[in-house]
């Protein structure tokens, strides 16, 4: 099930698609009271919002083994994370928007995990009870300052670095996913989930026994090898099999 939010007419809906249609749910969708109200919309009638508000997104830095190869790190032994603000969250159609004075922004295709229920010291084994669901995210990264400054936030944090859409995907079974990013029509990366260092389940665990978790958080599970550079009036894509595509368009401050 692909559930959604997304603006009509300047009023904010949650919804779940379905062959081309909006149908209008009377809840946001981490509400148990969730149903449909019966009225649909057609997908051209409406402007899909970023699919969630998370209180915080909590990335997961080289967790394929191909990018590690490619940047030629150890493999770590345990996740190695770090936050994005929600500030810098953007939806699909939406523009990422190159800072002053900006030297490198890359591209990061990525699997998104987002979170159902509150979430603390969460069991690995007992980790799908609090995913909602899966999405599309592009961790957009500004490569010089993330060298310059030895940790990440900066680099990271930016307003419009934190694509996510265009909706969740509820029925899927995120183990071999193929992921890509599309860079004006042309794919300029390719992995795929199973080639990840720490699975979904572990990354839940582990994170929910640092932070808690709320409805709605991201968990953004690492980007495989090919990353490179975005350049104003770009067209940049990440696809991700069985969920879907997140478009974005690039711009300068």
């Amino acid at each position: 099930m692909k559930i959604a939010r997304a603006l009509y007419k300047r009023i904010e809906k949650f919804g779940i698609i379905e062959e081309g249609y909006f149908h209008i749910i009377n809840n946001p969708f981490y509400s148990s009271q969730c149903e449909r109200t019966g009225e649909f919309l057609k997908l051209e009638e409406i402007k899909l919002l970023p699919p969630t508000q998370p209180s915080k997104i909590v990335a997961v830095g080289l967790n394929y083994k191909s990018h590690a190869e490619e940047m030629k790190i150890p493999l770590p032994d345990e996740p190695i994370i770090f936050l994005k603000p929600s500030t810098a969250v953007i939806g699909h159609n939406d523009y990422i928007i190159l800072p002053e004075n900006y030297r490198r922004v890359d591209y990061e295709c990525e699997l998104a995990v987002v979170i159902g229920k509150k979430a603390k010291n969460v069991k690995a084994d007992e980790a799908r009870q609090y995913i909602l669901g899966y999405t599309c995210f592009n961790d957009v990264t500004e490569r010089y300052n993330q060298k310059k400054d030895g940790q990440w936030t900066r680099a990271k944090g930016y307003d419009t670095f934190a694509p996510v859409g265009p909706w969740i995907e509820t029925e899927c079974d995120p183990g071999a996913l193929n992921i890509f990013t599309i860079l004006n029509n042309n794919v300029v990366q390719k992995g795929n989930t199973s080639d990840l260092i720490f699975s979904i389940e572990m990354l839940v665990s582990f994170i929910s026994g640092i932070m808690t978790l709320l409805p709605g958080d991201i968990i953004a599970t690492g980007t495989p090898a090919g990353i490179g550079p975005l350049n104003e009036g770009d067209k940049v894509e990440i696809k991700i099999d069985n969920i879907g595509t997140l478009t974005n368009f690039v711009i300068k401050s």
